[in-house]
């Protein structure tokens, strides 16, 4: 976990700091395993008509990858503007 994401914690004793790191790790997982099970979800219901077959037929295997592709780019989009956002603010000192 990066050191910064936890803001100024000097004053804090090692073990609560720790407690916090973890903290943060679980909120990061969970968001991460938040966002795949939306991606699946999505792309599914979109992109899978029937269940004639057990494998993916090849327009719906194209249509998932193309919604995947760009679920993340837009995640990622998302997630730059948002750090543009954040330095753009000031902390008071």
């Amino acid at each position: 976990m990066d050191k910064s994401m936890l803001g100024d914690l000097d004053g804090l004793p090692e073990e609560d700091k720790m407690r916090m790191a973890a903290m943060v790790d679980q909120l990061q997982i969970r968001d991460s395993l938040r966002m795949y099970n939306s991606l699946v979800e999505r792309c599914f219901k979109d992109c899978v008509d029937t269940f004639r077959r057990k494998t993916l037929d090849k327009q719906e295997e194209s249509c998932v990858r193309r919604c995947a592709e760009k679920f993340l780019k837009h995640s990622m989009r998302v997630g730059m503007r948002f750090a543009e956002l954040n330095q753009g603010v000031a902390t008071p000192d």
